[in-house]
């Protein structure tokens, strides 16, 4: 990073944080401890919880399971590119960051979007067999072309994320340095570059709307065959059928909307971007499973077997 970065006389860049104001930031400080780190540390436990009780369940290993233990593993990334950054941050006077480190956060924070988006269609691709072709499920949703999507979904967020960050590094840092945010978001660190970059955010906004447009039209294409199929089925089965598409389109809704008003609608309103970026940060990662697991009745079942499993262990130990 710091080679490539040699049109720069920049080695750190300076985080102003949620607030500017030092007294603000206090007040933050005590909302953080009590609310965002205790959130921070469900996310992060939550998502453990899922993806353990997916490889050791037997009852979980279907495709749809698979994708959730992805998703899950994605959102404990994503919270953990800025958050643990923003709380220590709340410690410090000086919350400086290094270049290399701020191109790490931008490169992962593009790399986990577009591998989620991706994660999101194949769920609706496998709700879409599963409802639309029932009696095909097992044969279409092999465990090759699940792990083919995963891996689709892999690939399709480096790349995306290597497009943006080969730009910005041989970009030209020469004054100011300030970044009016608690981490290092892609259209910030542009703004502060000793050139003209209006051109260069459009191009850069119309690469990371190739992914996302993309990914929304197959949601919607998916989405809307299940729901005309769901229209005509028996009244039983459209109930559960309709239960389970509510809660991936409502997770669907959670992440492209911050993604939107971020990266596309550019409002450029500074306490908007930053209540989003929390949301996409602390609130859409907490959602995510809460969604899933709560709406889910195998995965509830199998939470309280696992539950009532660590119980019996632990009195079996006090005995």
């Amino acid at each position: 990073m710091d080679m490539l970065n040699e049109n720069s006389n920049i080695s750190e860049f300076i985080l102003l944080g949620l607030s500017s104001s030092q007294e603000t930031q206090i007040y933050f400080f005590i909302f953080l401890v009590i609310f965002v780190l205790m959130l921070y540390l469900i996310i992060v436990s939550g998502n453990v919880i899922i993806i353990i009780l997916v490889i050791t369940d037997p009852r979980l290993h279907s495709p749809m399971y698979l994708f959730l233990a992805n998703l899950s593993f994605v959102d404990m990334w994503l919270s953990s590119n800025s958050t643990p950054k923003m709380i220590g941050d709340f410690l410090r006077e000086n919350k400086t960051i290094s270049f290399g480190g701020s191109m790490a956060q931008i490169f992962f924070s593009h790399f986990i979007a577009g591998l989620e988006m991706v994660l999101l269609v194949a769920m609706a691709y496998n709700r879409y067999v599963a409802i639309c072709k029932p009696l095909h499920y097992f044969t279409i949703m092999s465990l090759q072309k699940c792990i083919g999507l995963i891996v689709t979904g892999w690939t399709v967020g480096f790349v995306h994320a290597i497009s943006q960050i080969f730009v910005i590094v041989q970009l030209p840092f020469c004054g100011p340095r300030k970044i009016d945010s608690f981490f290092c978001d892609r259209p910030l660190v542009i703004n502060l570059a000793c050139m003209d970059s209006y051109e260069l955010k459009i191009l850069m906004n119309i690469d990371c709307g190739i992914v996302a447009i993309t990914c929304f039209i197959l949601l919607l294409t998916s989405y809307t065959y299940i729901l005309a199929i769901v229209h005509q089925s028996s009244k039983t089965g459209a109930s559960k059928a309709l239960s389970t598409c509510t809660a991936h389109i409502t997770v669907v809704v959670l992440f492209f909307g911050p993604c939107i008003f971020i990266y596309v609608w550019l409002l450029n309103i500074s306490w908007m971007d930053k209540f989003l970026a929390v949301f996409y940060s602390v609130i859409t990662p907490l959602l995510n499973p809460a969604i899933y697991t709560l709406r889910n009745t195998e995965m509830k079942i199998s939470i309280t077997r696992f539950m009532s499993h660590m119980w019996i262990s632990r009195k079996m130990r006090d005995a």
